[in-house]
């Protein structure tokens, strides 16, 4: 037990070394390189209803005027530099100060605990831009990164539903909202969105945040589900 607190604690102090000055946006710079994955994300914030910021590409203020979320990305399948990620889950914490597309984001990331260091490294480098290709417009958006670790990273999809668990620093349940066939989610299609073209209109049922000062509850505000398939450079 020992040890695997010793090597969790190294993990974040070392991720913490590594990215402090990327994280700073005048010096940072992306290094572009080869990955690819492909998966799903979702996420809950603190809109009041369903997110501007999807079709107004982060340019309308958010309904809170700030933005507070979490994110959950499954990767079903996927590499780094050929490292295999596919199996694995990242959550993300965002704290963002106003438009998404104005920057400034701070950010925690928690990446699956079965991760190898080099899967682990690569995906905070994709996380963080600095793997270039889709995400590389985070070098430009993400002003810190509060914390990463590796850690116990639950995904759930049930149904109409999705489920993220991490200890009890991010415990999230959101549900498709249904149109005018209610069996048939509503969907934004077509966007150009960063995160993907279609996404799946939703709504927290059970949604808190807990951790590094922040103390967040999304139960009925916007929420959303992406399918994604991205790569670098």
């Amino acid at each position: 037990m020992a040890d695997k607190k010793t090597k969790a604690a190294a993990d974040r102090i070392e991720v913490m070394n590594k990215l402090d000055q990327r994280m700073v946006p005048t010096r940072r710079r992306a290094e572009p390189t080869n990955w690819e994955l492909k998966g799903e994300l979702f996420l809950n914030c603190s809109c009041e209803v369903f997110c501007p910021c999807v079709v107004s590409l982060g340019k309308h203020q958010p309904t809170e005027g700030y933005c507070h979320a979490w994110m959950a990305i499954r990767i079903d399948e996927g590499h780094f530099e050929g490292e295999p990620i596919g199996g694995l889950n990242v959550g993300l914490l965002a704290d963002i100060p106003g438009k998404m597309a104005e920057g400034d984001w701070k950010v925690a990331a928690y990446v699956s605990e079965e991760a190898t260091q080099k899967a682990y490294d690569g995906l905070l480098k994709i996380f963080s831009g600095a793997a270039g290709g889709t995400t590389g417009l985070f070098t430009m958006l993400v002003s810190t990164i509060i914390h990463a670790e590796r850690t116990k990273v639950e995904i759930e999809t049930d149904g109409r539903k999705r489920r993220i668990n991490i200890g009890k620093k991010i415990n999230g349940e959101i549900e498709t909202i249904g149109g005018a066939n209610p069996d048939e989610a509503v969907v934004i299609k077509n966007s150009k969105y960063w995160m993907g073209p279609d996404i799946i209109a939703a709504v927290g049922t059970r949604s808190r945040v807990r951790d590094h000062g922040r103390n967040w509850d999304f139960g009925g505000k916007s929420a959303e589900i992406c399918p994604i398939a991205w790569s670098g450079p």
